[in-house]
């Protein structure tokens, strides 16, 4: 997967502001977005993470492609604000001090072997019965995790027990564009 170019970058996090302060202050719904960049229109996956002081404050995703990326963009960026179900909707005082990051995801791929990833690189998404999880890849570089340890919290964020990745749980790894708001693009 290729990343995004630094201005879809700018317009997807400049898209993402605009709808986090639309929807906080409940202003009415402004008219269609018209995206600049091409990139905008392809359908892609994409997560927006909300954070506040460097504590998650919320956090939202389509892992799937069924929508053009600014699409996406909106509609997480609205539930992360207010149905992320581990928070209390964000307050309009808050705005000021929330940071934006957005990872727009790749296709996913099935692995065959569990082990057939690489921490830091990729996401995991684990599916057993009605538990389903997923984590994207910088939250097993920021904690510090093996193979196992990440395959281990991606079940418990899916509601199994750790190790059920070894039992039969189908397992898919995806890559993610990572950027967030106040980091200097890439050259």
């Amino acid at each position: 997967m290729r990343p995004l170019s630094p201005e879809a970058r700018r317009e997807c996090l400049f898209l993402a502001r605009k709808t986090l302060h639309a929807h906080v202050r409940r202003q009415q719904q402004a008219p269609p977005y018209q995206p600049v960049a091409p990139a905008l229109e392809e359908p892609r996956g994409a997560f927006v993470t909300l954070s506040r002081a460097g504590e998650l404050r919320g956090c939202v995703g389509d892992v799937e492609a069924f929508q053009p990326l600014w699409r996406a963009i909106e509609r997480c960026t609205r539930s992360a604000a207010s149905r992320d179900p581990r928070f209390g909707p964000v307050r309009p005082e808050e705005l000021p001090e929330l940071r934006i990051e957005i990872s727009v995801l790749s296709p996913l791929q099935e692995l065959a072997d569990p082990l057939d990833f690489e921490v830091g690189r990729h996401g995991l998404l684990i599916t057993q019965g009605a538990g389903r999880g997923l984590l994207l890849p910088q939250v097993a570089a920021g904690q510090g995790w093996s193979r196992a340890e990440f395959l281990d919290q991606t079940c418990l964020k899916a509601g199994l027990a750790p190790g059920a990745w070894q039992s039969g749980a189908r397992l898919q790894a995806f890559t993610a564009d990572v950027f967030s708001e106040g980091e200097p693009s890439p050259a």
